[in-house]
């Protein structure tokens, strides 16, 4: 009988990998709490953002769900809106985010960041996390003016907990999509004029403020395109006590995670070239 035993295979990761992982998150949640540092001692800067969504809320909305011709089943239009609007917001925080990298390159602090150990994309992560906690302050407002309007939300404690979570993965999703703009333009002034082109596009060829169904052919197959089409589903499915979703949230959360990832494993590359 032979001596040799096949080793059992290991089923808890070893200490070097644990360790690799756990310098890995420290690294990310290090650089997140840097940029959160900065919201905190800029409040002005939440309360300047949160204007603009609530002007399409009570305006926009307003004057929109007097529309009859503007069919949105049986849910009431401000109440099909409110998901759109926090969708809305989270995007227009986002997609400025990366005018901080260039602010960062020119103080020199990109350089410092450069040359720790953590890796690339650990940095990009930890960004994109930053950006996911404006969103939710956004979501806060958006929840409080929704409500004193009288939509009828959920406040089911699993769909609060989804709600953050999308918020966050859209907010991470933009920002980084948001940082490769950085990386290419590298001038604030070309970034703020190609920032304000972009936001307006991607909004409206969403389901934001009107059904799919109501959209022409062409503008259908580039809301099917549009990562802000699944996260206002996934949030229309959420907020509202009677929400309906036309993909599914799996398909929503799948959907946002997948170019999220592709986002940044390009914004890792990238942003090194930043100081170039």
């Amino acid at each position: 009988m032979s001596g040799r035993h096949a080793s059992a295979p290991e089923s808890i990761p070893s200490p070097r990998l644990a360790g690799l992982v756990a310098d890995y998150l420290v690294q990310t949640l290090a650089v997140a709490d840097a940029e959160f540092r900065k919201l905190r001692h800029d409040p002005m800067e939440l309360a300047t953002r949160a204007v603009q969504p609530v002007l399409w809320l009570v305006l926009f909305g307003g004057v929109m769900a007097q529309v009859r011709g503007l069919s949105t089943g049986s849910t009431p239009y401000l109440d099909f809106l409110a998901p759109g609007i926090l969708a809305q917001s989270v995007l227009f925080v986002a997609i400025f985010h990366g005018i901080s990298a260039i602010w960062e390159r020119d103080l020199g602090v990109l350089q410092r960041y450069l040359a720790s150990p953590a890796p690339r994309s650990a940095l990009v992560i930890g960004k994109a996390l930053s950006s996911g906690l404006r969103g939710l302050s956004q979501a806060i407002v958006i929840y409080t003016c929704a409500a004193a309007m009288g939509v009828d939300l959920s406040i089911r404690p699993q769909d609060i907990v989804l709600v953050v979570l999308l918020i966050a993965v859209g907010s991470s999703l933009f920002s980084t999509f948001s940082l490769i703009i950085a990386c290419i333009v590298k001038t604030r002034e070309r970034f703020m004029g190609i920032g304000q082109v972009l936001t307006m596009p991607v909004f409206f060829a969403s389901n934001a403020i009107y059904p799919i169904e109501l959209m022409p052919r062409w503008l259908k197959a580039a809301a099917a395109l549009n990562p802000l089409t699944y996260e206002v589903d996934g949030l229309r499915l959420l907020m509202l006590r009677n929400g309906t979703s036309t993909f599914g949230l799996a398909h929503d959360f799948t959907a946002l995670l997948a170019v999220t990832a592709l986002l940044i494993a390009i914004a890792a590359r990238m942003y090194p070239r930043m100081t170039q």
